[in-house]
């Protein structure tokens, strides 16, 4: 009895084996549509140095990879399985960043931007999202430096982890990715180059008011001494203008 009910069950005709084929078809089918996706968004190292040579007219690959990893470098396409900002001519994948995340934006982000997105990653429980150690030292440290606003940080992050939640998967990890990228740039890892870093020198020089110029500084101009003719012109001027105030008084 208990071998027919097994026979039972294992049948296709069986609602729970039927149930079953449907549920595996539909993993397959959504493995398949995540795994397409992928493809269309993102794109591989050695196909993007070849789409750099060919539109771009260059001969050296060293060239387009060159242009390739200061693109990279400064947050315009990023590697989706790892954080170091560097191109790789292989088939590792890359995805083209969001324009709302350009650096040519010109928008700096703020610590407390940041520490609200370091806020929200600890409250998705993901594997992918965990904070990594230099990631919990700065959450540790802006906690301690926006201590007496850090409430409306945790509002704020917990907010936007409610909105994340209600995306399309596919759409909240593309985001995530894309996110973390954006903070990769502008907090970068530890050892890597920051290209957002302001020269203070550069940028005091160059805030400097007209009176603090070097220009301003050296010997004034000597004018070019004037012709006879000029002279003339200018003192014919002058007695016009004293006449007429002359006038305008009599």
């Amino acid at each position: 009895m208990f071998s027919r009910h097994i026979r039972r069950t294992d049948s296709p005709t069986h609602p729970n084996a039927t149930a079953l084929k449907l549920q595996t078809l539909k993993n397959k089918r959504v493995l398949r549509l995540a795994f397409i996706l992928k493809q269309i968004t993102t794109t591989s190292g050695s196909d993007l140095i070849a789409w750099m040579m060919k539109h771009l007219k260059m001969e050296d690959q060293m060239e387009a990879l060159h242009m390739a990893h200061l693109m990279a470098a400064h947050g315009y396409l990023f590697p989706i399985d790892d954080h170091i900002l560097t191109v790789k001519a292989d088939g590792t994948f890359y995805r083209f960043q969001t324009p709302y995340f350009w650096p040519s934006n010109c928008w700096e982000p703020e610590n407390t931007d940041y520490a609200v997105y370091l806020c929200k990653r600890t409250m998705q429980n993901k594997t992918r999202l965990e904070l990594v150690d230099y990631e919990a030292e700065n959450l540790a440290r802006l906690q301690k430096m926006f201590s007496r606003k850090w409430e409306f940080i945790f509002m704020q992050a917990e907010a936007q982890a409610k909105v994340d939640k209600k995306r399309d998967k596919f759409e909240r990890k593309v985001l995530d990715s894309q996110e973390r990228a954006f903070w990769d740039v502008h907090r970068p890892v530890p050892g890597c180059v920051n290209t957002t870093e302001i020269d203070l020198k550069k940028a005091f020089k160059v805030n400097l008011p007209p009176r603090y110029t070097k220009q301003s500084k050296s010997a004034p101009v000597t004018p070019a001494p004037l012709s006879d003719a000029e002279k003339k012109t200018q003192i014919d001027n002058l007695k016009k203008q004293i006449i007429i105030i002359i006038s305008n008084y009599r």
